[in-house]
């Protein structure tokens, strides 16, 4: 009995995939024939699964520092603060648009 599994792009959720090779650590890539974008159905780092970039900001507005958000996420340190830096320079650009300052 063979199963199947239905993989959807994790972008715009069209069904029309063509396999795109493999990664460095040997897990399938798909690309969608509808948005064009690469992807992996499942990531060994789990700096890369929906919801961490978020969790990161959420844990940081609530006073929990940079290791301790690396630990409780299961992701490096280095992960977290480089996140935080590009969350500080989006906000900034935000701001500057905003205030009408360049």
């Amino acid at each position: 009995m063979k199963q199947y599994i239905e993989i959807r792009c994790r972008h715009c959720g069209a069904d029309d995939l063509v396999r795109n090779g493999r990664s460095e650590n040997g897990t399938q890539r798909y690309r969608c024939n509808e948005c064009e974008r690469s992807f992996q159905n499942e990531y060994s780092y789990k700096a890369w699964k929906p919801g961490v970039k978020e969790q990161i900001e959420t844990q940081t507005l609530n006073n929990s520092g940079i290791r301790d958000i690396g630990r409780n996420l299961g992701i490096s340190k280095n992960t977290v603060i480089s996140e935080l830096k590009k969350n500080s320079c989006r906000s900034e650009s935000v701001f500057h648009a905003a205030s009408g300052q360049h």
